[in-house]
């Protein structure tokens, strides 16, 4: 609720001040919407885990780092809550309840964008969350930061945002025909990086497995 109320309103608030400047407008909501994820997985992280993000939530599951039992209502919650906050920043800017966007977000460039900016994220969750946990909210609030700018898509990464943002008819929507393709680019991106983070981790620590048994051998040898 509060990340959706973070990326409408200063997506409404920054449209109406920047005076038709699209980048400022742009500016203004990637610095909200950063600066929300880390308050709020500082906040709820040591809660809930603090997803957020239903391809997250699926992907820590599917590592056995969550119940899967667990795993539908998180999901629903998450969607619930972007719908909820969605709501709460159409009211703070009068703004209709819920607006079908008009905003077109189609085309290969912004599903590719969706599937770096997914991949890019749980990159960031799998390799930051294991090494430095402390520092993981500012990593995850830094990448969307930088997400923003580096694809065409704005780093949506999220299919809870996705789908509450298509109710929104205001800078930072998307028409609702295009959620479907934003959503299975994001899961395709979130599976590819488990892969990968799977072999990546698992590797070294085999390796070192390896290299312990071998000394310890060595020491019962006497060499």
């Amino acid at each position: 609720m509060l990340l959706l109320s973070a990326i409408v309103g200063s997506g409404i608030m920054g449209e109406r001040l920047s005076g038709g400047n699209v980048a400022i407008a742009l500016l203004a909501n990637t610095l909200a919407t950063g600066a929300m994820l880390v308050v709020i997985i500082l906040v709820f992280g040591p809660i809930s885990g603090a997803h957020f993000n239903p391809v997250v939530t699926l992907a820590l599951a599917s590592q056995g780092e969550m119940r899967w039992r667990d795993t539908p209502a998180y999901v629903v919650v998450q969607v619930l809550g972007a719908l909820v906050g969605v709501a709460a920043a159409h009211i703070m800017f009068s703004e209709p309840l819920f607006s079908p966007s008009q905003h077109a977000r189609a085309g290969g460039a912004q599903l590719f964008s969706e599937f770096m900016a997914t991949f890019g994220l749980l990159v960031v969750v799998w390799g930051g969350g294991r090494a430095r946990p402390q520092a993981a909210p500012f990593a995850v609030g830094a990448y969307i930061t930088a997400g923003y700018w580096f694809t065409a898509s704005t780093a949506f990464a999220n299919p809870a945002v996705t789908v509450a943002r298509s109710l929104t008819n205001t800078f930072s929507g998307i028409r609702p025909t295009d959620v479907p393709g934003f959503i299975g680019a994001q899961f395709v991106g979130a599976t590819a990086a488990t892969i990968l983070f799977r072999w990546l981790i698992r590797t070294p620590q085999s390796n070192l497995r390896a290299r312990d048994d071998s000394y310890k051998e060595m020491v019962s040898r006497g060499k």
